[in-house]
């Protein structure tokens, strides 16, 4: 009857953390937004539309595929859409809910190896839920993303193998299967973050272990051992670039010491929350995960102050982006304060659990709707023919989709990404043309791959002041770029054949002749 009894309860417990993810995803999605074409949505978007039609971007391909050279992530999505005759957009938007499910229940998964009770878990990965959009201080990511990246997937598969790595622990052979399947499958998608992943799962491994010895020493070595790993990839990193020193230094997010106040706040609060908790007598899980955390995030910090300074003769630990770790790290302290809150304030009192998410959830609301103000909160219409997105920009993309040559070459402002009304839409991923790159999101992918320096560098001088400039001007700078069409603000003043416009922005191809 006793083992009857505990096959019921482990049932309802799986049927629980079915409704509990699936109902948490649904209102992820219904907080937070959809924007598959915003950011680096945009990248990966036209990343898998040149792999499903290789005759899209003829011009400027290196800066549509560059970010994908080392992960299978885009292949699997355009091979995805081709088996399931789906469209990209239909594909993208199967995958976005797919990667906020799986993270939720591989964090419901993590929580169960720390708290026993329901409360606890519940509130772990409700606050996961409704915080899942959160900035990590200044590195310019967040927890998770309203579009789909390579990260969408490598975050869930970085905590089932936590997951994995407390199960092989607690004597599960199957655990060891799991942390390493994660970890194959994380840094087929996403190298660089499995590769803090894999830190993460040694640390806790070292901070988890029976033997004093290696709580401390392992603890210790590991932590020395990435701080000489950084120093010796600065001291053997090669010789960089005029050109690419430039780009380095527009990526301000990368050097610690440059960061406002409230972003190291952004470091330092969730390695104090860690602290507390170690303060505290809870399970050898809990204590192992909070001290995993705020060594990985310490040495982290190190890492960064030390070696990735704007002022090094190189910059390639810089590019490496050492406090990426800390999305492990918040992800941690969330689950730590959802369940401190589920099991101490809120407890089993609907109304208190009510309250909280219309609370916090409308809070994330409001945040999302300022970051997009002027696209829609669900971008599904891109999806659908025959309606008309809000967004004035998008409106001219998607008309340079339907009426210009596939082959065309675009010019934009260099920093269009961030014009008043643009909402960080990506042009290639909607237009589906060449554009000489931008100073935003193609100036990040110069950035990580030193070989695109000079090509931004010259796309920028050929963009830079675009708006203002003389049609004169732009002929003699855009036309030696191969350039035929540009696209600018309906302010602008220009004697060129404007073939569409509307309230923000206007379409003009340039002159077939020498001259205007």
């Amino acid at each position: 009857m006793e083992k009857l009894a505990s096959v019921k309860e482990a049932s309802r417990e799986r049927l629980y953390c079915a409704a509990l993810v699936t109902g948490l995803t649904l209102g992820v999605v219904a907080v937070h937004g959809y924007h598959p074409y915003a950011e680096d949505g945009g990248l990966y978007m036209a990343g898998v539309k040149k792999l499903l039609d290789p005759t899209v971007y003829p011009h400027g391909s290196e800066f549509v595929m560059g970010h994908l050279r080392f992960s299978v992530f885009a292949p699997l999505v355009a091979g995805l859409a081709r088996l399931l005759h789906l469209s990209v957009e239909r594909m993208m938007l199967v995958l976005h809910v797919a990667s906020v499910w799986l993270t939720l229940f591989a964090a419901w998964l993590l929580a169960g190896r720390c708290y026993a009770s329901r409360e606890a878990r519940s509130g772990a990965v409700g606050l996961l839920a409704v915080w899942i959009t959160l900035p990590i201080a200044g590195t310019s990511l967040m927890l998770m993303d309203p579009y789909v990246t390579a990260r969408s997937f490598s975050t869930p598969l970085a905590l089932l193998a936590l997951v994995g790595l407390l199960d092989w622990m607690g004597r599960s052979r199957r655990g060891l299967w799991l942390c390493g399947g994660a970890l194959v499958a994380a840094a087929a998608v996403h190298p660089l973050m499995a590769a803090y992943a894999t830190g993460c799962v040694l640390m806790l491994w070292c901070q988890l272990s029976a033997r004093r010895a290696v709580r401390v020493g392992g603890s210790v070595g590991l932590c020395l051992l990435a701080i000489g790993l950084a120093g010796a990839l600065q001291a053997f990193a090669p010789t960089e670039s005029a050109a690419y020193v430039r780009v380095a230094m527009t990526r301000a997010y990368w050097f610690v010491w440059s960061w406002q106040w409230y972003e190291w706040l952004g470091l330092v609060a969730p390695l104090a929350i860690l602290g507390w908790v170690m303060r505290v007598r809870n399970p050898p899980a809990q204590r192992g995960l909070a001290r995993m955390a705020m060594a990985v995030g310490g040495t982290a910090i190190v890492v960064a102050a030390v070696f990735a300074r704007a002022g090094n003769a190189t910059h390639l630990v810089a590019r490496l982006q050492p406090l990426r770790v800390f999305q492990m790290v918040y992800v941690v302290m969330i689950l730590v304060l959802g369940a401190w809150a589920g099991e101490r304030l809120l407890r089993t009192s609907l109304m208190r659990w009510g309250i909280a998410a219309v609370v916090l959830g409308a809070a994330m609301f409001a945040g999302e709707r300022a970051t997009f103000p002027y696209s829609a909160h669900l971008e599904l219409p891109l999806l659908l023919k025959g309606t008309l997105p809000r967004d004035h920009w998008v409106q001219a993309f998607l008309w340079i989709r339907e009426h210009t040559p596939k082959d065309a070459m675009f010019a934009l402002d260099a920093h269009y990404i961030t014009e008043p009304g643009e909402d960080a839409q990506g042009f290639r991923a909607i237009a589906e043309r060449s554009v000489l790159p931008d100073y935003s999101k193609d100036g990040g992918e110069a950035a990580i791959t030193p070989a695109l320096a000079e090509a931004w560098a010259a796309g920028q001088a050929a963009q830079t002041g675009l708006e203002d400039a003389s049609d004169a001007q732009r002929m003699l700078l855009l036309r030696p770029m191969g350039v035929g069409w540009v696209v600018l603000r309906g302010t602008s003043t220009t004697g060129f054949d404007c073939m569409y416009r509307n309230e923000t922005v206007k379409v003009c191809r340039l002159p077939q002749t020498a001259h205007p």
